[in-house]
């Protein structure tokens, strides 16, 4: 998830589901860590570099786990997805997209994520976030961080 300088969240229109989603994918053997495929993630699909995007933490906000039905021309099976959902702050806007499998990216305001125990995570992270920067009127961005291939 990635949250810009105004608190409101990217979505990315997803070409394969036809949704409007949160940035993300699957692991590259390449990746190091869940965090580092996040951030790889985010990048690719938004355009973003990663040198203008700071993780909120090292540990995921939210764990989302659900049915994926199966795909035959896939070969895939049902079987249950997981979502390890990283905070991640910027002030930069949306780049080049990748269009191969994004068709549009949008800032949406809190309120647009339904599910609520997640809603509810990002909008304390914000306000903790918020906090800790008051006195410097600074986006709280982590210390640089590591990304597959650095």
């Amino acid at each position: 998830m990635l949250v810009g300088g105004d608190n409101r969240i990217l979505h990315i229109h997803h070409l394969a589901t036809g949704k409007w989603l949160l940035p993300g994918g699957h692991t590259e053997p390449s990746d190091g860590t869940l965090l580092q495929a996040a951030g790889r993630e985010l990048a690719e699909e938004t355009g973003i570099p990663p040198h203008v995007v700071a993780p909120h933490g090292e540990i995921p906000l939210h764990i989302d786990v659900h049915r994926i039905d199966a795909n035959p021309a896939k070969h895939e099976p049902a079987h249950q997805h997981l979502d390890f959902r990283f905070l991640f702050r910027t002030t930069a806007d949306i780049g080049e997209l990748q269009t191969e499998e994004v068709a549009d990216a949008a800032w949406r305001e809190l309120d647009t994520i339904s599910n609520l125990t997640l809603r509810r995570r990002i909008d304390e992270a914000l306000l903790n976030a918020d906090s800790d920067t008051a006195g410097n009127g600074q986006l709280g961005l982590a210390d640089p961080w590591p990304i597959a291939g650095d």
